[in-house]
C-alpha cells in the first residue's frame, strides 16, 4: 500500500482518538509506521479507539490538548516525527455555537501552535493539515466548491475551519515556501472531505450517530434538517486520499503543496432524510420522523466539494458507491455488539477497501 512510504517512519497524528483519527492510526499501524498520538480522550467508551483497543497498537498514546505548547513542542522533540496528520479539533457545527472561544482557540491557535513546533523541529519533513468541506464561503450553490474558491463560514466551527486554512497558506507562503524547500526541508498541504460516514463515531448531532442510538434504544429517529443535502463518503475514502497525498509528498516533496478536496461521486449528494432511509435499511429496523423546527440554530442545506483536482494530481478517486458506505458502516455497529476483536474488524474493512480501490487508482 502506498508505496511503502510509511513503513518504518515515525507519524505524528494529532486527533488519534476521534473518529477519523483512530481509523487513520489504525490503517498506518498497519502500513508499519510508528504512530505517536496527541490527542484528548475520546468521547466515549464506545468509541473505535476504545473498542478497538488502538492505543495498543502505538508507539506512544498521549493525552494532552493543542493549546499546551511546552507538552506538544515536547512531544515532538522527544519522538522526532518525520510525518504530521493534524486531525484535532472541535469538530461539531452545534458546540460551535456554544462554545465559540472555545473552538477558535482549538482550531485556529491549536494549528498555529502545531505549525511552530513543526517549523522548530528538525524532525518533521510532511504535513497534512485535515480542515472541513465547511471551510468554503457557502452560497448553497448548486456545484461543487473548488479549492480556488473563497474561505468563510457562517457558524464559528466554519468559519474557524477557513481560518485554519488562511493559516496554514500564510505558514507555507511565509516559513515552508516550495521555492526554499533546499533551506527548510518540509512540505505541508491542507485537505478538505465532505460529510464522512462511518464505524465508532458517536459524536453528538451527527446524523449517523443518532440513527444507530434511536435504533439500539428502540426510539424513532428524529431528523431535524431532511431535506438538507450532503456529499457522503465512507471515512476510508478521504483516508485514502490523505495517505496517497502524503506518499506524494514524500516522493516528491515539492510538486505537491496545495490544498486538495475529497470527496464522492456526486450521485452519493442525498438528502438527510434519504441517507437515514438507508441506513434503516441496512441496518433492518427503525423508523425516521421529521423534527425539524425553524428556530434551530443554523445550518447548510446545499454544500458539495469538486475533487477534481484530486482526480487529476493524486490519482485519486471514491472506491464505494453510497449503499456500500451506508452498509460498510452499519456493518461495524452491529458487529461491535458481538465482537471482542474491533480491531481486527478494522483492519478487514481496510484491506476490503484498498483491494476495491486498486481497480480505481491510478498509481
Amino acid at each position: 500500500m502506498f508505496n511503502h512510504v510509511y513503513n518504518g517512519k515515525t507519524v505524528l497524528v494529532t486527533g488519534h482518538t476521534g473518529f477519523k483519527g483512530s481509523w487513520l492510526s489504525i490503517w498506518l499501524s498497519m502500513l508499519g509506521a510508528n504512530v505517536v498520538g496527541y490527542a484528548l480522550d475520546p468521547i466515549s467508551s464506545r468509541d473505535n479507539f476504545s473498542v478497538s483497543n488502538v492505543s495498543k497498537h502505538l508507539l506512544a498514546d498521549i493525552r494532552a490538548d493543542l493549546r499546551a505548547t511546552e507538552t506538544l513542542d515536547n512531544v515532538i522533540q522527544k519522538y522526532k516525527p518525520e510525518i504530521v496528520f493534524h486531525l484535532a479539533a472541535q469538530p461539531l457545527v452545534k458546540r460551535s455555537y456554544i462554545e465559540p472561544k472555545e473552538t477558535y482557540e482549538t482550531n485556529v491557535m491549536g494549528t498555529i501552535n502545531l505549525l511552530e513546533s513543526i517549523r522548530n523541529s528538525s524532525s518533521v519533513k510532511t504535513a497534512i493539515f485535515i480542515t472541513s468541506d465547511k471551510c468554503y464561503e457557502n452560497i448553497e450553490q448548486i456545484w461543487g466548491y473548488r479549492e480556488t474558491d473563497r474561505m468563510g463560514g457562517y457558524d464559528p466551527y466554519s468559519s474557524s475551519k477557513g481560518c485554519m486554512e488562511l493559516v496554514v497558506s500564510s505558514w507555507r507562503n511565509s516559513f515552508f515556501n516550495p521555492k526554499e524547500y533546499s533551506i527548510h526541508g518540509k512540505t505541508i498541504a491542507t485537505v478538505r472531505a465532505g460529510n464522512v460516514i462511518g464505524g465508532g463515531d458517536w459524536s453528538e448531532n451527527r446524523l449517523i450517530p443518532d440513527c444507530i442510538r434511536f435504533i439500539e434504544e428502540g426510539r424513532d429517529i428524529e431528523i431535524r434538517s431532511p431535506k438538507a443535502t450532503r456529499p457522503w463518503e465512507h471515512v476510508l475514502e478521504p483516508l485514502s486520499g490523505y495517505l496517497r497525498l502524503g506518499q506524494l509528498m514524500i516522493e516528491k516533496p515539492t510538486n505537491f503543496y496545495d490544498c486538495y478536496n475529497f470527496g464522492p461521486d456526486i450521485t452519493a449528494n442525498k438528502t438527510v432524510w434519504e441517507v437515514v432511509n438507508k441506513v434503516i435499511s441496512c441496518y433492518g429496523k427503525g423508523k425516521a420522523v421529521d423534527v425539524s423546527n425553524s428556530a434551530d440554530v443554523h445550518e447548510a442545506n446545499l454544500l458539495y466539494v469538486d475533487p477534481t483536482k484530486a482526480y487529476v494530481k493524486l490519482g485519486w478517486h471514491p472506491v464505494l458507491s453510497l449503499d456500500e458506505a451506508i452498509s460498510y458502516t452499519v456493518g461495524w455497529y452491529k458487529e461491535y455488539l458481538i465482537s471482542e476483536n474491533m480491531y481486527d474488524y478494522c483492519v478487514s474493512q481496510i484491506n476490503r477497501f484498498f483491494t476495491k480501490g486498486e481497480q480505481v487508482w491510478v498509481q
